[in-house]
């Protein structure tokens, strides 16, 4: 899995391409964990885009990245999502903590 990271303004965009599945999540859940701390963002923008297979441990990322912010008022957003991923969020539950936008800069203007 590829991660590409931008910072605008006191936001992370994290760009996300291949598989993120229990192969995957442990490195990027570091390099994401790394660039949180590094900077103290607050607010975290992941883009789905290039992602094409999500299972549990997808999940587990997007929950734990969640619940690193939340102590610190922070917010953690998913955009463009594709079908299959957005069936394992809309099945997980996932969508009732973690807001979905279509787009990185409607995320971008809202949180």
């Amino acid at each position: 899995m590829y991660v590409k990271f931008d910072k605008i303004s006191d936001k992370l965009v994290v760009t996300l391409l291949g598989e993120l599945d229990h192969h995957s999540s442990e490195e990027v859940r570091n390099k994401i964990d790394n660039n949180l701390d590094e900077d103290n963002i607050k607010k975290l923008i992941l883009n789905f885009s290039g992602v094409t297979f999500m299972d549990s441990s997808g999940i587990g990322v997007v929950i734990g990245r969640y619940k690193k912010l939340q102590p610190k008022n922070g917010v953690v957003c998913v955009t463009e999502v594709n079908n299959r991923v957005k069936k394992v969020f809309e099945i997980s539950g996932m969508y009732k903590i973690i807001p979905g936008f279509e787009t990185v800069e409607e995320a971008l203007n809202s949180i």
